[in-house]
């Protein structure tokens, strides 16, 4: 459809009714258009294309009872759907010259621009904007000094057409030279500024102070058009001179090499080719790398491209595709290597031994991927490099911890800025050898983000079935990781993905014992700190109790990193008493009595037999992340409606494991010669000190079970004693986790006997001989199992009274958080 319209002398006014109003003089109600990225001024005219949902509606309005409308600005042009506050202020009435509808619903309009407005207020918002407008006078003003504004306006926008080039000569045609008004307002609709500086001009009325406002912007709009035109020139002029130095460095070329002398970059391109021939590589690398040198041969080496191209060949040629050091298969040799550096760790050992054996007879066996758990301190990184040294390799270390970008593994493309090989490759850049003993250290502590999972990245590098054509994002080369020796090291396995897990060999490093780290101090920890510290040449001697003092009082850690910091503090103050009062002529021996005098009271306090000799108090045993350590339950009563509270920061399944363990006493309080009505008058409450650590699990559902027992029926747990396990409401003792540092901590705390659950037992055989001596394992299958091993016979409320505190053996117990499996 096609209408068009022969312009009125009145266009009439909106009604709220939908006819026409007049609001006083001058003051009309019409519908707004809102117009994006221009400016309609009066006397111009604009083809325009409509489709927003309120446009259209005010088109058929406005063609349906023959109106004209208000074009108005937005200030932002992305604004979809426009309000009063996202128009500016002053407008155009424009009248509509043809309308034509369109495919998509979209309707084409030619409107022209006839007078200034000011939009007083809006009047509605649905289904289309409209406004009280404020006709502005326009003020024609005349005389010479207009004139000659007007000539000069003409004279500068045609020399502003011909330089600029977004300017058409047919605006030249249109200017109505004789017309000062329309001149002006026609100038202002083409010229090529933004939006809001034609919003400046539009609402000025004086025809004198717009030409001399217009005049000064067609004047500026030259100015930066002809210096725009003159960084071009200088720009191709460049642009030609690098052309004719091309050509000049060829010709160059062509008589240096008649003269069998070559440039710079000819020299490189020879070095690099000599590369590729001795650096071994697989035909499919040496493809890539033929083809990039051909490219570099082609390129100059002022271009951007030269640096990528070159950095890429260098990574390419220097990684060691065929370089590979011999391994030594002298067992008795690595053994004692391996001996030297690190104590116990038996099953470390053999798995290393048992690589070496296997691999002398089956010299093409792939590397194996061994993943070292355990607490902190206890030797895992220090243990690849022994393995390095044991088996004459290469050792690589990449620490993961905090990495969430999956391109630090798998490196980044070619086609970013600065874009580096992941950390495998690196790593294998640094070692020189393509069969180095690589530790991806702290594994456990990958993260993941909008970036990519590096987990997932590691399932390649960590599959043998894969990684012998692992492909790095910047390489787009296969590399065979094959023969890498590679180590992960963790303190927990809960937070490592269960296919990447899968893919490696888990051996468990536990705590260490107490006799173990007296061995360890005085092999290793001591030697170190007393050369690090300047005492190697002094008479100095440390006893066993001295260290054992150290290591009960001073420490509670399963590892032995806070041990040697004790050890560097003792031998700091050594140190400094022999500046201050001489070298002794006599040896010094620092014994166990002195420590106190040099690294001050113990850290640590000895409290088990005070806590444990009394009724409603129980040890459990715990498993953390440092290793294992013991755990008192407290429980007491008090009158009440039969209330449990429970308190010590315990998590849900702790809190659950104290309900059950009430229950079933509750159920069996016959048994036990407790009163029914005693559940209903007295209050209980279950603490676990330590209330500022976090505690979780289900292994003191014994415990919390003894200890409430206990508690009402009076008779204190027997001294010495520990117990771990989960139970069921019928009474049941169900396996746990964490035996062996369950078990440590135990001996370390000095308990004696320990309850654990039948089904653990196999669990024992994990845990040295040496180190189940001096402790006595039950095994027991339910609560009455348990109860007879930890209160005795004939356990009833009616209890004989309580013996005094038996002198037992004073052990230091700490504060640990809980966490079984």
């Amino acid at each position: 459809m096609t209408k068009e319209r022969e312009r009125g002398d009145d266009p009439g006014t909106l009604g709220a009714g939908g006819g026409a109003e007049r609001d006083g003089a001058g003051d009309h109600v019409l519908g707004v258009l809102p117009l994006r990225n221009s400016v309609l001024f009066p006397h111009a005219v604009m083809p325009i294309s409509v489709g927003r949902r309120k446009t259209l509606a005010l088109i058929e309005s406005a063609l349906e009872k023959d109106l004209p409308v208000v074009v108005v600005s937005q200030k932002d042009a992305a604004v979809d759907d426009p309000g009063a506050d996202d128009l500016y202020e002053y407008g155009t009435l424009a009248r509509i010259l043809k309308a034509i509808r369109v495919g998509g619903g979209n309707i084409n309009l030619i409107i022209q621009g006839q007078e200034r407005i000011r939009i007083r207020s809006f009047t509605q918002l649905e289904p289309f904007l409209a406004a009280e407008i404020e006709r502005l006078p326009n003020q024609q003003e005349g005389g010479i000094e207009v004139e000659a504004q007007a000539r000069n306006l003409g004279l500068q926008f045609r020399k502003l057409v011909e330089i600029h080039p977004n300017l058409s000569g047919e605006v030249e045609l249109s200017l109505p030279e004789d017309e000062p008004d329309r001149l002006a307002d026609i100038i202002s609709s083409v010229m090529p500024i933004p939006v809001s500086d034609k919003m400046d001009l539009l609402p000025i009325v004086s025809l004198r102070e717009r030409l001399t406002q217009l005049t000064m912007r067609v004047a500026r709009e030259i100015q930066v058009t002809e210096l725009g035109s003159q960084i071009q020139s200088r720009v191709m002029d460049e642009v030609g001179k690098t052309q004719k130095q091309f050509y000049l460095r060829e010709q160059m070329k062509a008589i240096q090499r008649e003269l069998g002398e070559g440039d710079d970059r000819t020299r490189e391109v020879e070095e690099f080719r000599k590369k590729v021939e001795e650096a071994g590589l697989t035909t499919e690398a040496r493809e890539i790398a033929d083809r990039e040198l051909d490219r570099l041969a082609q390129m100059s080496p002022a271009s951007a491209e030269y640096t990528v191209s070159r950095t890429y060949l260098d990574w390419l040629t220097n990684l060691p595709w065929s370089k590979a050091t011999e391994d030594h298969i002298d067992l008795k040799h690595t053994r004692e290597i391996l001996d030297e550096d690190h104590y116990d760790l038996e099953k470390i050992k053999d798995r290393i031994l048992e690589y070496l054996a296997v691999r002398k007879r089956r010299p093409e066996l792939k590397g194996p991927i061994l993943c070292l758990v355990g607490p902190p301190g206890t030797g895992k990184t220090s243990l690849g490099r022994s393995i390095a040294r044991a088996m004459g390799r290469k050792f690589v270390r990449v620490s993961l911890g905090g990495v969430r970008d999956e391109a630090e593994i798998r490196g980044h493309r070619r086609t970013y800025v600065a874009a580096l090989p992941g950390r495998i490759i690196q790593g294998l850049k640094r070692a020189g050898t393509r069969n180095p003993v690589f530790v991806l250290d702290e594994i456990d502590k990958l993260g993941a983000d909008f970036r990519g999972d590096p987990a997932s990245a590691l399932l390649e590098v960590l599959d043998p079935e894969q990684n012998n054509s692992f492909s790095d994002h910047y390489l787009e080369v296969p590399f065979d990781l094959s023969q890498v020796f590679f180590i992960c090291t963790a303190n927990v396995l809960d937070t490592v993905p269960p296919a990447l897990r899968d893919r490696m060999e888990v051996l468990n490093l536990p705590g260490y014992t107490e006799e173990e780290k007296v061995e360890i101090a005085r092999r290793h920890l001591i030697p170190r700190q007393v050369t690090e510290n300047g005492l190697a040449g002094a008479k100095l001697e440390f006893t066993d109790d001295t260290i054992r003092r150290v290591i009960a009082d001073y420490t509670r850690e399963a590892g032995l990193r806070n041990l040697e910091r004790e050890f560097a503090s003792l031998c700091r103050k050594i140190a400094r008493k022999l500046v201050e009062e001489g070298e002794p002529e006599e040896l010094l021996v620092v014994g166990a009595d002195d420590i106190p005098g040099y690294l001050g009271p113990p850290h640590f306090y000895r409290e088990l037999a005070e806590r444990a000799d009394r009724p409603g108090v129980a040890i459990g045993l715990a498993w953390t992340q440092a290793g294992g350590d013991i755990l008192f339950i407290e429980a007491t009563k008090m009158p009440g409606r039969g209330k449990l509270m429970i308190t010590g920061r315990l998590g849900e399944v702790m809190k659950e494991s104290a309900q059950a363990a009430l229950s079933w006493i509750r159920s069996n309080a016959d048994r036990f010669g407790i009163a029914p009505e005693t559940f209903e008058k007295t209050d209980l409450h279950v603490h676990v000190p330590a209330g500022a650590i976090p505690k979780d699990g289900p292994s003191a559902g014994v415990t919390i079970d003894v200890a409430l027992l206990s508690l009402m029926t009076g008779r204190p747990v027997r001294p010495q004693l520990a117990m771990t396990g989960e139970i069921t409401l019928r009474g049941k003792v169900l396996p746990v986790g964490g035996i062996k540092e369950k078990v440590l901590a135990a001996r370390r705390a000095g308990v004696t006997r320990v309850l654990l659950p039948r089904h653990n037992e196999k669990d024992l055989e994990d845990i040295q001989p040496e180190l189940r001596k001096n402790l006595e394992f039950v095994f027991v299958e339910d609560l009455d199992q348990v109860i007879r091993e930890a209160l005795g016979e004939n356990v009833t409320a009616a209890a004989l009274p309580v013996s005094p505190p038996v002198e037992r053996p004073v052990v230091v117990a700490g504060q640990v958080e809980v966490g079984d499996e």
